[in-house]
């Protein structure tokens, strides 16, 4: 038997999940307008949350956190507090002048960086409900291990795809330029959105 179909079917439902606005986006957007450097470190670190998440459905672990009540709930409450925090920071920042937090952080190292994006997405709901559901939807029970390793390969190299060519794009120069002659208002509108995401996600909760 051939799972062609299914990996490919994967890989398109995959993509357009990462190109959904959401918290990922996010954080990719708001780091890579600000800096190239940054925005593909973070792009990087989402990526591998990507990654982990799917390897944890292909054991069948996602299916187990949904089942688990308590458990669920405090990965939604602890994702709802650190949106809530990173769009207070950008919120913070666009009433200051001079340059953006981001920028700052860009210069200081990519382990921070890389550590911001992986928390975004580990710290996503969503991304439990999605990877959860998705695998056993598509793949069948008995598919082999390679399969199930291939599924993991097809995830991480499709978010990497998209999250790092999202930050290429974003950090331009003629796109950071425009970034940089309205970054405050930019960075309010961005802060704002985190916080709106976060608060519907502790309400929900």
């Amino acid at each position: 038997m051939t799972y062609l179909p299914q990996l490919l079917t994967l890989a398109g439902v995959m993509l357009l999940a990462c190109i959904s606005p959401g918290p990922d986006v996010l954080a990719v957007t708001s780091y890579a307008l600000a800096s190239r450097r940054g925005g593909v470190w973070v792009a990087l670190g989402v990526s591998l949350g990507c990654t982990l998440w799917a390897t944890l459905a292909v054991f069948g672990l996602g299916v187990v956190i949904l089942r688990l009540g308590p458990l669920y709930q405090a990965i939604r409450l602890c994702g709802a507090a650190y949106l809530v925090y990173l769009g207070l920071h950008l919120l913070v920042s666009a009433r200051r002048a001079g340059p953006a937090p981001q920028i700052a952080a860009a210069a200081a190292g990519g382990r921070g960086l890389f550590r911001r994006g992986l928390m975004v997405n580990l710290t996503n709901p969503k991304a439990v409900v999605f990877f959860g559901s998705l695998f056993v939807t598509i793949l069948p029970v008995d598919a082999p291990g390679w399969v199930h390793a291939a599924v993991v390969a097809v995830v991480g190299g499709v978010a990497c795809f998209w999250f790092v060519a999202l930050a290429l794009m974003l950090s331009a120069g003629r796109v950071r330029a425009l970034y940089l002659a309205a970054r405050r208002p930019v960075d309010a509108l961005m802060g704002a959105a985190l916080v709106a995401l976060g608060a519907r996600l502790a309400i929900e909760a």
